[in-house]
């Protein structure tokens, strides 16, 4: 009979407690959830104040059987499941079924998994927080309502087996609405003129831009856009024969602050673009730092503390910590005590994800990691550390040079101090940098310079960015949407439905996406409607905080709601959407073959359906010919929805297949391609990559 027993979520976090504590003290997994709402239908009962039925997951018997066993042996039960929403949840659902008192002290947490930290929590137990559950049961709850009710319209007007969801219709919609901002983007000329200039006394070439005009009445210089070629030539015509002179010379110093230590979605973003992790990659990694591995002199413990989170608090140990360890790795002007302001609305139960001891560098423990955990850990460690560190410093130039009253601006900048950058310097979005280090010559006023070159150079505005994963989150995080414990999942979902895709990084609405994206805006203007969204996720917090009942928000979200849906099936009763008819005619029966859309995208299928079964993939080429026998290149894709490229006549009269899209001219190696997936197997070998 074991004295203690504790209920984890998952093997690996139990094997790792269970080392700290010893004894007679039993530590189980209960593999996640236990309970929760029935797949088969809705299993809220709308007639009775919104009860959620919730049953025992099916598969789990055996693994309750056993729980209850222990339990009934146990002299105390603790549960120890995830210190979020979440995890509350799961301890509430095994209370009920091991049948322990709605008031007993049992609900254990642990922020780090490490031996100090977990004997410590062991040592406070308390009730399980019935706000917390309330708050997980109200999304739940509401979420299921709104799938369960509009899904089963998709399946009428689009395609069977989609689903609608409240958070990933608004991401799908961020996506589409991007796609829109690109295809209506309509481009506008703008022009730079770049001088190379030569400093008559150093020698030394440098470049400097074209800015605007010195006005003498107004005694300032205005900025001048350049829109065409006339104006490039107008400018050209007056300065031609001009001498460059410097005019002014402004010295400053730029401080550049470190980021604070992760978050939740900070380390999504980082870790997809600096070590080119998927966000599902990331927290099942970060995972495994959290719930413990095997290192050298500690035996098994959490690298990590918990990594749903997003709050940049850290502990006062910690914070003492970081400063032993830059002071004696770096030295003290190195260190700097840094306090991070948590952004409004944050859940800021638990700390920033932080390395659980400083002393475990990643270099020391790299050979216990996988090549995976290390790359996560050693950004986890260095962005943390990073954060404690001092201030870096730039002297910074800028200089401008006249020529026949049209001014050139040249700017330098060269690092002074480090600082954290020895270090860690954070990512953007765009991959540009505007650290760049460039040096200038010693300038002085009224210096003349010399004009090597000057370049025109005629430029058109882009369209914005498609969202990546990491920008996606941040966009969601921003505008409220969703909360750490979801971007990951909700990503995973869109891309599983195939509503998007990803090309290179970027997420691209799919011809599925944009139609089911388009029904749901016609239709259900609030489900999808961004503010809406985050004014629900305020109203989870509220009551996580207790100061709403969680039934409270559902009634005020489902009588509209209730309303818009009979008054949407009503008038998409008669409504047929019509299949878009093709230029191709079915080889079958004759009648021009109509696009369908499908797991995997669009196809070609026969009006004629069920008469006539006949169905055929689009074919998509490329406008390169092959390089073996200069037919036509197809492009194709693996199981695993890589591209691929063979030729049309392949494997009849030519061999040509490869990962790579032709180029013009190109010699083809046929050894660069060990293996595609519906490659003759004679000809490769299997591919690590698939």
């Amino acid at each position: 009979m074991a004295d203690k027993l504790i209920i984890v979520e998952s093997p690996a976090k139990a094997n790792t407690i269970k080392k700290f504590l010893g004894g007679s003290t039993k530590v189980l997994a209960s593999m996640g959830h236990i309970r929760d709402l029935p797949k088969s239908k809705l299993g809220v009962d709308t007639e009775k104040d919104f009860e959620p039925e919730y049953i025992n997951i099916r598969g789990k018997g055996n693994l309750i059987k056993e729980l209850k066993k222990e339990a009934k042996s146990a002299k105390k039960v603790y549960l120890a499941t995830d210190p979020d929403r979440e995890g509350e949840a799961i301890a509430w659902h095994l209370a009920h079924i091991l049948e322990i008192p709605e008031d007993s002290v049992c609900r254990v947490t642990f922020n780090e998994i490490t031996k100090e930290t977990v004997q410590n929590s062991m040592k406070k137990p308390r009730k399980i927080d019935k706000n917390l559950t309330d708050a997980q049961q109200a999304r739940r709850v509401l979420d299921r309502i709104v799938g369960y009710k509009i899904s089963p319209l998709l399946w009428k007007k689009v395609k069977k087996g989609l689903s609608a969801g409240r958070v990933q219709s608004v991401a799908v919609k961020l996506i589409c609405d991007r796609e829109d901002e690109i295809d209506n983007f309509i481009p506008e000329e703008y022009w730079n003129i770049n001088a190379k200039l030569k400093d008559k006394k150093s020698k030394k070439v440098f470049d400097a831009k074209y800015f605007g005009v010195d006005d003498k009445n107004e005694n300032k210089i205005k900025k001048v856009d350049i829109h065409s070629q006339k104006e490039v030539d107008d400018i050209l015509n007056t300065i031609k024969n001009g001498e460059f002179i410097v005019k002014d010379i402004k010295k400053a110093e730029k401080k550049k602050n470190p980021a604070p230590p992760f978050t939740t979605s900070t380390m999504q973003q980082e870790a997809s673009r600096k070590i080119n992790f998927t966000l599902k990659k990331t927290m099942s990694v970060a995972q495994g730092l959290y719930e413990g591995v095997k290192v050298p002199e500690k035996g098994t413990v959490g690298l990590i503390t918990y990594m749903r989170t997003d709050s940049t608090r850290i502990s006062d140990e910690a914070r003492t910590a970081a400063k032993k360890y830059i002071v004696d790795n770096y030295g003290e002007k190195y260190y700097e005590n840094r306090f991070y302001k948590t952004k409004q609305n944050a859940q800021d139960a638990h700390e920033a994800i932080r390395p659980t001891y400083v002393e475990l560098t990643p270099a020391k423990i790299k050979e216990s990691l996988t090549p995976d955990q290390f790359k996560l850990y050693n950004l986890i460690y260095n962005r943390f550390i990073a954060s404690q560190m001092s201030t870096a410093i730039y002297d910074t130039t800028s200089v401008d040079i006249s020529v026949n009253n049209h001014i050139f601006k040249a700017n330098g900048q060269t690092l002074k101090f480090k600082g954290f950058m020895t270090l860690y310097v954070e990512d953007t979005d765009n991959n540009q940098n505007s650290d760049d280090l460039i040096t200038l010559p010693e300038l002085e006023i009224n210096d003349k310079l010399e004009a090597n070159k000057i370049e025109p150079k005629q430029s058109f505005t882009e369209p914005p960015a498609r969202y990546t994963e990491a920008s996606l989150v941040k966009s969601l995080e921003e505008k409220g949407i969703g909360r750490p414990s979801t971007y990951s999942p909700t990503i995973t979902t869109i891309l599983e439905r195939r509503y998007i895709q990803k090309e290179k990084k970027q997420l691209v609405p799919t011809e599925l996406g944009k139609i089911v994206n388009k029904l749901l805006i016609e239709n259900f203007t609030d489900i999808i409607n961004v503010e809406f969204t985050a004014k629900i996720e305020e109203e989870f917090d509220e009551i996580a905080e207790g100061k709403q009942y969680w039934k409270n928000v559902i009634r005020e979200f489902y009588n509209p709601f209730s309303i818009e849906l009979g008054r949407v099936e009503k008038e998409l009763e008669h409504v047929v959407l019509v299949d878009e008819v093709s230029d191709v005619p079915c080889d079958k029966c004759g009648r021009m073959m109509v696009y369908k859309y499908g797991r995997y995208g669009k196809f070609l299928a026969c009006p004629g359906f069920p008469e006539c079964k006949n169905a055929k993939p689009i074919v998509e080429t490329v406008d390169v010919p092959c390089p073996c026998c200069g037919g036509v290149v197809q492009v194709r894709k693996t199981k695993r929805r890589k591209n691929y490229y063979i030729c049309e006549n392949n494997p009849a009269s030519c061999n040509y297949i490869s990962w790579n899209k032709p180029k013009v001219g190109e010699v083809w190696n046929p050894e660069e391609v060990k293996n595609v997936e519906e490659k003759p197997k004679k000809r490769g070998r299997k591919s690590k990559n698939n």
